[in-house]
């Protein structure tokens, strides 16, 4: 598999990165937390938060033309599983968010949104092109820190080998209360 990485294009690849989205949700929800934390994830994915959450990407892409990056391949280059279709007569495997560097303040820092790959691609050197994508997207930034941070749930051993394969190393823990 040879994906084409590139900036995610709104109107062609729109439905298609929202089952990836979904697909990401679905997974954090999942694979982190249990029953309830799923529940809780699978239950926001309605039409409501989908406009939300796609217009909001592009309010940010507006600021940042590269903010979102896809990696994308031709068609039934993957096998096993349902790949969404763009309008470009490509499947999408997987993207990377990077938030435009108006929001560095969050962390004083270039902030790695979502990083998400389909299972099948999983190991296959997409993450890998994505990530590359997005570092050089970071380092466009004037940022306070010259830092890429993200969140990572400590239970994913996966990805925090991946991001240390990358650079990363612990900064920090997040923590959440309920606003209920």
């Amino acid at each position: 598999m040879d994906p084409t990485i590139r900036p995610y294009d709104p109107d062609t690849d729109r439905d298609a990165f929202w089952a990836l989205k979904t697909g990401f949700e679905r997974g954090l929800g999942a694979g982190t937390g249990g029953d309830e934390k799923a529940k809780l994830y699978d239950a926001k994915l309605d039409d409501e938060y989908r406009e939300g959450y796609l217009e909001w990407v592009e309010r940010c892409l507006v600021e940042e033309p590269r903010a979102v990056t896809v990696a994308a391949v031709e068609p039934d280059a993957v096998d096993g599983e349902k790949v969404p279709m763009t309008g470009q007569g490509t499947q999408l495997v997987g993207y990377v968010f990077v938030l435009p560097e108006s929001l560095a303040y969050i962390w004083d820092s270039a902030v790695l949104n979502e990083i998400y790959v389909t299972p099948d691609c999983r190991g296959t050197g997409v993450a890998d092109g994505l990530m590359d994508g997005a570092i050089e997207v970071a380092q466009g930034q004037e940022l306070p820190l010259e830092r890429l941070v993200l969140d990572v749930d400590r239970e994913n051993d996966r990805a925090r080998s991946f991001y240390e394969r990358h650079g990363f190393a612990h900064w920090g823990e997040m923590v959440a209360r309920s606003l209920e």
